[in-house]
Parts: structure tokens; sequence; C-alpha cells
């Protein structure tokens, strides 16, 4: 079988190499290994570059079933020149293409001996245009899979974890287009969980990335919006991305993220959202205190007030009943 499988990639007709190319697919963990060592990625990637859809679709079924899970294939795929030819099939009129090139793309992105190389390519401002696909002239792009998209962003999000590739990231626009997708997205969406994944992991390791994010009019905004409506996951993104920015300096952005009227979510948000997100909303609050002529109107502190809100909450055993008069006190006490 699998002396059949190399002699037909290697030697065999179009017919024989499509049917090699299945089987291969088809194959264990183990005889696919053995194939990798006999040099068998170099004419399926070859069989990428031809006009022939089945052979395209073949060979990228293959490839795929080579690298999942492998990392020594994932790079051995890399190496051999596959990101270039996965590329130019981004152009391609065939989304079914598409959809399996940038599946590959993602799978060979979560190696990180993989990742500048990938960077090095184009490949970011490839992914953009999925990324921009809603707002392209480009009839075809309108029409994107949406699992597509999803691998996309993925994909940057792999590659953003390689610090060496924020700097391309900013100056392809990657910000103001993720921006304007939450902006424009329901809230508790995967879209919105997978492109709120990758803005903050990008402004974590950004501070370029985070004073651009601050600064673009209405983000703060659409943040807030994703704490009151968004998924779990979404809310944890959000609130993650609000207390760096915080974080990184109070005085500028306090008023600002108050101002979009965040306390009643981010209460909420500490009550009933994911661990991290509860962890997260209770620095954001104690961030958002006022400090202003601090403890001469109570004889206990404003982190003290917000940690009893908080025991209060914890301890309250009708959450929902509660949380609106709890909301009203915590803004009532912040504002003495």
């Amino acid at each position: 079988m699998e002396e059949t499988v190399v002699e037909n990639l290697f030697n065999g007709d179009r017919e024989a190499q499509v049917q090699a190319a299945r089987v291969l697919s088809n194959l264990s963990s183990k005889q696919r290994h053995k194939l990798a060592e006999r040099g068998v990625i170099a004419p399926l990637i070859f069989m990428l570059q031809s006009q022939d859809y089945e052979a395209i679709e073949a060979a990228l079924f293959a490839l795929l079933s080579l690298a999942y899970g492998n990392e020594r294939n994932k790079i051995r795929i890399t190496k051999s020149g596959a990101i270039p030819v996965l590329l130019s099939l981004f152009q391609c009129q065939s989304e079914a293409l598409i959809e399996l090139s940038v599946a590959a793309m993602l799978i060979l992105s979560s190696s990180t001996a993989n990742k500048l190389a990938i960077a090095s390519y184009g490949a970011i401002e490839h992914l953009m245009g999925f990324l921009n696909a809603d707002y392209a002239s480009d009839s075809f792009m309108n029409n994107i899979n949406m699992q597509a998209k999803l691998d996309a962003i993925a994909t940057l999000h792999n590659l953003s974890t390689c610090h060496q590739t924020i700097p391309s990231m900013m100056s392809s626009g990657v910000l103001c287009s993720l921006l304007q997708i939450i902006h424009n997205s329901e809230k508790s969406s995967d879209l919105i969980e997978k492109v709120l994944g990758l803005l903050e992991n990008i402004i974590s390791s950004s501070q370029n990335a985070l004073r651009e994010t601050a600064s673009t009019g209405g983000a703060i905004r659409a943040l807030v919006e994703t704490i009151e409506d968004g998924s779990p996951q979404c809310k944890e993104h959000a609130v993650g991305i609000l207390l760096l920015i915080c974080q990184s300096c109070r005085e500028t952005y306090r008023g600002l993220i108050l101002r979009e009227g965040v306390m009643p979510g981010l209460l909420q948000l500490s009550v009933d959202g994911t661990w991290r997100a509860k962890t997260l909303a209770r620095e954001l609050l104690l961030l958002l205190r006022d400090c202003s002529n601090y403890g001469s109107r109570s004889k206990r502190s404003k982190p003290e007030l917000i940690e009893q809100i908080m025991q209060e909450i914890d301890a309250g055993e009708n959450v929902e009943g509660t949380t609106l008069r709890l909301v009203e006190e915590m803004i009532a006490k912040l504002s003495t």
C-alpha cells in the first residue's frame, strides 16, 4: 500500500496521483509518518499548483492529514514551500478550496517554528482579506464561508503569539478591521469571540496597539456593549481589554470608560461571569473607583466599600433580585 502511494505520487499520471493522495488521507498516523519520511510532501505541493480542482482538493486533504497532530510534518510542509502556494489558492474562485487552504494555514501556523516564516510570505495581509470580506467590492469575497473567516482569525491569533509579527499586523490595519467587526456584529457570535481574543492578545503585546485601540472612536463603547450583551467568553475578552486599557493609564482612560456606562454590566459580570471574567471585572472596578478626597467622606476606604459589596454579592441567595440594588448602591458609594 505505502509503496504504491509513493510510486503513484512521484511517477503516476494525474488519475494515479489523485487516487494516491486520497488513499494517503485515510491511512493511519503511523503510515502517514512513514510516507512523510519518504518525501511525499513535495509531489503533493506540486499538485496544488495545477489547474485541476480534483487534484488540488485531494492534495489539500492529504497535506491536512499529514500536518494534523504532527509537529515535524508541519515544519516539513512549510519548509517545502507550501505557504506561497496556499496563499495563491486564497485567490481562487472555489469556496471549498479556499476553506481547505485556510484550514491548512491554520494548522501550519500552530507550530511555533513556522510563525515567522508564514508572516514573511505576506500571510497577514492575505488573511486580512477575509476580515474585510464584508466590506470588499468583490462580490465573491462577500460570500466567503464563515468557517474560513473564523479559521483566518484563528490563524492570525496563532501568528500574534510571536511578538515579531505584531508590527506587521499593525501596519496591515488589523486593529481597524477588528474594531469594525466588533462594532458591526452580533456581540455574542462566534466571530466576535475570535476577534476579541485576537484583539486582547495583540494589545497585551503592544502598547502602540493598546493606545490605538483606546483612541479609536466607538471602541470603548463597543467593548462595554459586549460586556452587556456578549457570550460568556466574549464578555471575558472584553473586560480583559478594558482592564489592559485602564491599567496602561488610569488617569487618561478611567473617565472614558465610566462615561460609556460600564458599571452595571461590569458589576453583573463580577457576579455571573466566568472565573477569569469575575476576577478581571473586580480588578477593573477597583481601578475605576474615585480616589479623590480618599478616606475623607467615609471611615472606610473605597476599596473596602467595594469589597463589602462584593461579599454581599457572593453571599446573596437571590443574585438576580439584588443585582440592580447593588449596582445603584455601588454607584452611589463610588460617587460620594
